[in-house]
């Protein structure tokens, strides 16, 4: 289960059809899942599982659409138990697309923007209802 699922009760699903947070599950912690919901005008994608260069595209693409349609994109990240350079590109170019905000990021996730100094360009919150708000 995802750390911030509370706070997800409180934001709806878009007109896209996309499944709301209460209606969809993660099976597996190691292959690449998401989900994705609007909350508070800002667009929510929470990943779970790897990625690397093999699995990056689908995050890849839902990233770059939700910041071409919505002035904040947060990410909740406390599941993903691999990254690699290729997530922290990916960050990093949304970053310069518009407002990224990174929620919970798991521990690999921080070490990587740690030792990287990422941490210090990217913005981080504890919650999506944080990230949503600031």
């Amino acid at each position: 289960m995802f750390r911030n699922e509370a706070a997800l009760s409180m934001c709806t699903s878009s007109a896209s059809g996309t499944l709301s947070p209460e209606r969809s599950t993660v099976d597996t912690w190691y292959s690449p899942q998401m989900r994705q919901y609007e909350c508070r005008g800002a667009w929510v994608i929470i990943a779970a599982g790897e990625f690397d260069l093999g699995s990056i595209t689908p995050l890849q693409e839902a990233l770059h659409t939700a910041a071409r349609q919505y002035p904040k994109v947060v990410l909740e990240a406390s599941a993903v138990t691999f990254a690699d350079s290729t997530l922290l590109n990916l960050l990093i170019l949304t970053h310069r697309m518009g407002t990224l905000r990174v929620v919970a990021p798991s521990p690999q996730i921080r070490r990587l923007c740690e030792i990287t100094g990422v941490d210090s360009v990217l913005e981080i919150r504890r919650t999506i209802d944080e990230a949503a708000a600031s």
